[in-house]
Formats: C-alpha cells, sequence, structure tokens
C-alpha cells in the first residue's frame, strides 16, 4: 500500500520498490543468527527493544525520503532490523522464559494475535493514507513501533527466564554446551533435512501470497470475488489455530506437521483446475489459511521436538536463514516462470512439485529423528 503511493507520488517503478523489499529481507536472513544468539544468551529483551526504537527512527527518516539511494539504504536498515522483531524471535524470547517444550501455549497465543494483524492494519494503513498519505502514515507506525520498545522493555524480565543463570561460570557453561548443541546439529541429517523442508515451505507460501490476487484474476471472476476469496485467509488462519488449542492441546507437533504437509499438495493441486466457482475458490483459500496457520505454530516447536531443548534461538536462526532468503526470491521466481506463457498454471504447477518435496523432506526429518531419539535412549 505504502509502495504504491510512493509510486505515484515519486515516480519511481515497481522494481525499485520492491527491490529495496527484497534487499531488506536478505540482509535480515544474514542476522537470524547471531540474533538468536543473543536471545540464548538472555539479552532478548535489549534486542528487542532496541531494535523496535530503532524502527521507529527509520520509519521517520523514510518519510522524508526523496533520494531512491536514500531509501534503499532506509530500506536496508529496517530490513536487518526485521530480524530482531518478528515471530521467530518473540518465539525464542518465550521459549527461554518457559522451556521450549513448555512455549506452545504461549506462541500459539503469539500467532493467535498475529493473525489479526493484516485485519486491523490494512484498513488502519488505508485510512492513514487516505487522510494524511504516506509520509505522515509512517509516523503513526513509528508510533506504534515506540510503543512496543516499551512494552518489550517493562514485560519481558530475563531474571523470570526458566534457564536464566546469575552466575559467571553458569552462564559460560550454557553458552558452551549451546556451541555443542549447535555443531552437533550441523554434522546431522535432521538439521538439513528441516532446512529443505522450511525453505520450500517458506518460498511456497510467500510466492502464493504475493501472487493469489493476480491468480484469481485469471479465474476470470470479478475483483469483489476475488477480495472476498482472499479475504477468507485471515479467518481461516486464525480458526485453525483455535482449533489446535481446543482440541488438540498435547498433540506432538511433529504429528500434526506431518498431517499439514500431506495436505498441501492437495489443495494446490485443486487450483489447477480452470474452475471459476467461487464456493470451491473460497473453500480451497480456506483450507490453505487453516492448515498455513497451525503450521505457523509447527514451525516454531520442530526444533526442540527434532533437534534440541536447548540453544533454540542459535538453531531457529540457522534455519531461518535460507527461510528469508527463499521468502524474497520466490515471488521473483514465480513472476519469470508466469512470463514463459503468460499463465499461473505452470507456477501453480512447481508449487504443487515443491509441496511434495516439503512433504518428503519433513517426513524424513521426522524418521530419522525418532531413530536418533531411540539409539539415544
Amino acid at each position: 500500500m505504502i509502495a504504491l503511493a510512493m509510486q505515484g507520488d515519486l515516480g519511481w517503478t515497481k522494481s525499485d520498490l520492491y527491490g529495496a523489499l527484497t534487499l531488506g529481507l536478505l540482509i535480515s536472513a544474514v542476522l537470524t543468527f547471531p540474533v538468536g544468539v543473543a536471545i540464548d544468551r538472555g539479552y532478548g529483551r535489549n534486542v528487542m527493544a532496541a531494535a523496535s526504537a530503532a524502527t521507529a527512527i527509520l520509519m521517520v527518516l523514510w518519510s522524508f525520503t526523496q533520494s531512491l539511494t536514500n531509501f534503499y539504504i532506509l530500506a536496508a536498515g529496517i530490513g536487518a532490523l526485521q530480524a530482531a522483531i518478528l515471530y521467530e524471535p518473540a518465539f525464542a524470547i518465550l521459549a527461554r522464559r518457559v522451556g521450549p517444550l513448555n512455549s506452545r501455549a504461549g506462541i500459539t497465543s503469539i500467532t493467535l494475535w498475529g493473525g489479526f494483524a493484516s485485519t486491523v492494519f490494512i484498513p488502519f494503513e488505508q485510512f492513514l493514507l487516505n487522510g494524511w498519505g504516506w509520509r505522515a502514515s509512517l509516523w503513526a507506525l513509528a508510533a506504534v513501533n515506540m510503543i512496543c520498545a516499551a512494552g518489550y522493555l517493562y514485560f519481558v524480565r530475563p531474571q523470570l527466564d526458566v534457564v536464566h543463570t546469575s552466575h559467571a561460570s553458569a552462564r559460560a557453561a550454557n553458552n558452551t554446551r549451546d556451541q555443542n548443541i549447535v555443531r552437533e546439529a550441523l554434522r546431522g541429517p535432521v538439521f538439513w533435512l528441516l532446512l529443505v523442508a522450511l525453505t520450500i515451505y517458506a518460498a511456497m507460501m510467500s510466492t502464493f501470497t504475493f501472487h493469489m490476487y493476480p491468480l484469481l484474476q485469471e479465474k476470470d471472476i470479478t475483483t469483489n470475488e476475488v477480495v472476498q476469496i482472499i479475504a477468507v485467509i485471515g479467518p481461516a488462519q486464525v480458526l485453525g489455530r483455535l482449533l489446535v488449542s481446543r482440541f488438540a492441546p498435547s498433540l506432538s507437533m511433529r504429528v500434526l506437521g506431518s498431517i499439514l504437509v500431506g495436505i498441501f499438495p492437495f489443495v494446490f493441486c485443486l487450483l489447477l483446475s480452470d474452475t471459476e466457482s467461487f464456493w470451491l475458490l473460497a473453500s480451497v483459500f480456506g483450507i490453505y489459511g487453516l492448515t498455513n496457520g497451525v503450521f505457523t505454530i509447527v514451525r516454531s516447536q520442530v526444533v526442540p521436538e527434532m533437534l534440541s531443548q536447548h540453544a533454540y534461538g542459535a538453531l531457529n536462526g540457522l534455519l531461518t536463514i535460507p527461510v528469508t532468503i527463499a521468502r524474497a526470491v520466490g515471488p521473483v521466481v514465480a513472476a519469470w516462470l508466469w512470463a514463459i506463457d503468460q499463465s499461473y498454471h505452470i507456477v501453480i504447477e512447481s508449487i504443487v512439485w515443491s509441496s511434495l518435496l516439503l512433504a518428503i523432506s519433513f517426513w524424513s526429518a521426522d524418521r530419522v529423528s525418532r531413530v536418533r531419539a531411540r539409539k539415544n535412549s
């Protein structure tokens, strides 16, 4: 939304604007591991508060930009800070507070509220754009980030963490333990199978998210129907998370993940048809939203279930590096595929095959981790 307003105001191209987005995501990928390590060592409160405050400052500076070069510098800075203020660092801080295996309820709550982000902030941003323009809207978003920074300083208390240690010798021992865990994980197949699975998942979802609107437009349905179908995703995500928390609170994440990755290929296969049925398409998008919403919880819990209950931030940070790159690259690759015959059919085919590879790699990671656990016991 802001990008479109900037395009009209400054005369920049879409490739100029979305190139800055890609740059920010790539820089964020590089920083996910050091951020995870810092959180593992008890600095999560300072990391998230400082990053949110810095983001607010950069947003204010963004509101004054007239130069494409300056915009890219600001986008790079904001992209770098995303590594410290989005889901992954929040999950790591929560896991440190209550223990990785006890963090499921809290992570579900975070994702439930996160599911309403687009529902709240898209109309809020549109209201700001209509009333004050994109520059003033950035000041409002900067204020939101400052409020978040204050909240992190007040509510995140490292001394309450279950893994909190006050003695330097204990902290050093924990750091050494975590370093050994990371090295051992990198030498084993489970980490790499999970890396493949989560990277494919990120590429698929990013591609589908960025291209679902024009994809539906190719179905020759009305713009109003396109918007209504896409609007199903948000409530479906929340519904899925509520159903899991209500009816399957103790179900293993590896089991739940294994079920979900088996559903994705069927969902995307349905989009290969030339159907123009509103209700069929709305149902497909609803199932997609439900499964995708629940898998957000799954990916936050596979590290303690399949790899280790320690070094959560570091291991999750390493896994997030290719995931973030995939999010940035996936939509671009999809655009290249679409250009081959000016049709989304080949894009959906690619997503279907990718979803099959996702299922195979996730099931393999689950199988290998179970075998390893039996041998260790």
